[in-house]
């Protein structure tokens, strides 16, 4: 099973901070207004892209005002993305600090520190009071992590009752073991993804009520499903060459039906069956 600091090991970059403003200089927006749409091939660090991110607000019916806890926040592009088109108030948690950082610094720089919050910490321990948050949201976050029933738990004791559960997530396709290497994981030892059925029995016995749930996989694509990448992307700042070998994986696993992807949104309810 990976723990916590092998994941943290696995994502840390070291100055992705002057990284992400040399990118951001090169697609000409060095000095004057940066929008979300300026900051989308530098932020958005998951299939499908910012496109992906406003079809699962759209899905949700996201309003303003609305408390928003995105786990697994990486570079903040949903969270900067909800803020800005959608009106939310929206708190990001990572793991990986370096992630963080830069996060915090693009959020700065499009004028959004008084919407956005960035912080440190686990997926499995939330440092947040029961039923905190409107919605949770998660936009492939969670393949690193085996323990899938006690990351939904946690999801659920921090919404508030009647609160959503909004999540965008790789899964296993019908056609098994996936090709390595993937964007989150080198080999088997640090992937747990599930099927898709065994995913919403896990997500509804923690005592959440399918809204919507839709098979995305003709629409939403990523390196680990063999879709291209632009040169000053962020999937090609983290991973430099090694992208390439994830691309080349990726079509395979796509075309095999080896992994699939969902977006789908739940309903926190007051029962849960364990």
């Amino acid at each position: 099973m990976a723990d916590s600091r092998a994941i943290e090991q696995y994502w840390s970059r070291e100055g992705l901070e002057r990284a992400m403003l040399d990118a951001l200089a090169a697609l000409g927006k060095a000095m004057g207004p940066v929008t979300v749409d300026d900051l989308a091939p530098l932020d958005q660090f998951h299939g499908g892209g910012k496109g992906s991110t406003v079809r699962l607000a759209r899905l949700a019916g996201l309003a303003p005002g609305t408390r928003v806890l995105d786990v697994g926040g990486g570079f903040g592009g949903p969270a900067r993305t909800l803020a800005a088109e959608f009106g939310c108030r929206v708190t990001t948690i990572d793991l990986t600090e370096s992630y963080v950082r830069a996060a915090a610094t693009l959020t700065a720089r499009i004028g959004l520190s008084a919407h956005v919050a960035h912080r440190i910490g686990d997926a499995l321990d939330l440092p947040f009071d029961d039923e905190t948050f409107d919605v949770v949201w998660t936009q492939n976050s969670g393949m690193n992590i085996a323990d899938k029933a006690d990351l939904y738990a946690g999801f659920h004791r921090v919404l508030r009752s009647g609160g959503l559960l909004a999540l965008q997530e790789p899964m296993a396709g019908p056609v098994q073991p996936p090709i390595f290497p993937l964007m989150w994981a080198a080999d088997a030892g640090s992937s747990f993804l599930r099927a898709p059925d065994e995913m919403r029995a896990v997500i509804e016995a923690a005592g959440f009520v399918a809204r919507a749930w839709q098979d995305v996989t003709a629409e939403i694509a990523g390196p680990s499903t063999g879709a291209a990448v632009p040169p000053h992307s962020i999937q090609r700042i983290v991973m430099g060459e090694g992208l390439d070998a994830i691309i080349a994986a990726g079509h395979r696993n796509r075309e095999e039906q080896r992994i699939v992807m969902t977006q789908a949104v739940f309903v926190r309810s007051e029962d849960r069956r364990c």
